[in-house]
């Protein structure tokens, strides 16, 4: 059909007979076709979301006002493509099954499903859901209201990723760096701090390394770090070690929060973070995680 085009619009009805059909009825006189649909139950209201396929030269004004004069209240109306059109439960096993392989991918997911964005939309009214993945915030925002159902389904995503997560709780290094030395086993490295940098040493050679890196650039209470462990010393806990103590140092630098950036597809980081005890909110854009860490409340690391 030359000229049309898709939306997504989603409204809240009053729970009475025929509001349902009062609103097809004028979408029909109006050569408006209802394509999917949507229902989120309430108490006393319902929000319906619609994929709407409308005549050439429509546009979000004249979709809300059919809304508007249907009964329908705080039309929200985005342009939509046909994937808009996919059916909700498939599109709910392929997520969870894409978490499964990569638990890491949770925010990237669910922002997905819920048409929302990890980032709050600057200068926008927005609503916000937040969903614990063990002690880590994971945040989603959009300009249409989350609803309850959809709030119940985002907690069960959640409970998928820590379900995976207790499986693999074991610290290994974030980043790509090329190891210092492969090293046997029998010593417990110690910590020391020199300037920036925390160094884990084992018989005076360098097996792990914590740095703290100049601030962002939005904000310069924000400290990057950048935290490596020689693979032949991973999964024995010092990384986590090395998180703390940067963490610390960072904070006696003056930061109030650290900012740890990674491959997507790096399972380690929130078991790491889950084991130091800290809370974070993550965020992945593309195949890059980053995850945020508070350390105003901990207490400096004196050299």
């Amino acid at each position: 059909m030359a000229g049309t085009m898709l939306w997504r619009a989603r409204t809240t009805l009053p729970d009475r007979p025929g509001t349902l059909a009062a609103l097809a009825q004028r979408c029909g006189e109006a050569g408006v076709n209802i394509l999917g649909m949507q229902i989120f139950p309430g108490l006393d209201q319902v929000t319906d979301e619609f994929v709407l396929r409308t005549p050439a030269g429509w546009g979000e004004s004249e979709i809300s006002d059919l809304i508007t004069s249907s009964g329908g209240r705080g039309a929200v109306v985005q342009a939509a493509n046909e994937a808009a059109l996919a059916d909700q439960p498939t599109r709910y096993v392929r997520a969870a099954r894409h978490i499964l392989e990569r638990p890491m991918s949770f925010p990237e997911i669910v922002a997905q499903l819920f048409d929302a964005e990890a980032e709050a939309p600057p200068g926008v009214i927005h609503d916000t859901m937040e969903l614990r993945v063990a002690d880590v915030d994971v945040q989603l925002h959009r300009t249409a209201p989350f609803t309850a159902t959809e709030h119940a389904r985002g907690s069960a995503m959640a409970d998928l990723v820590n379900d995976v997560l207790d499986r693999s709780r074991e610290s290994v290094a974030i980043g790509t760096t090329p190891p210092v030395r492969r090293l046997g086993t029998g010593s417990t490295p110690d910590l020391v701090v020199a300037g920036e940098t925390v160094t884990a040493m084992v018989d005076g050679v360098a097996v792990g390394l914590g740095e703290v890196l100049a601030p962002t650039e939005d904000d310069e209470n924000v400290r990057v770090i950048n935290l490596r462990v020689d693979p032949a010393w991973q999964r024995r806990g010092i990384g986590t070690r090395l998180l703390v103590d940067t963490a610390r140092l960072a904070h006696m630098l003056g930061a109030s929060e650290i900012l740890l950036t990674t491959r997507s597809d790096n399972q380690a980081v929130l078991p790491m973070v889950l084991a130091a005890g800290m809370r974070g909110r993550i965020r992945m854009a593309g195949d890059v995680l980053t995850v945020k860490v508070p350390v105003r409340d901990l207490k400096p690391l004196s050299r």
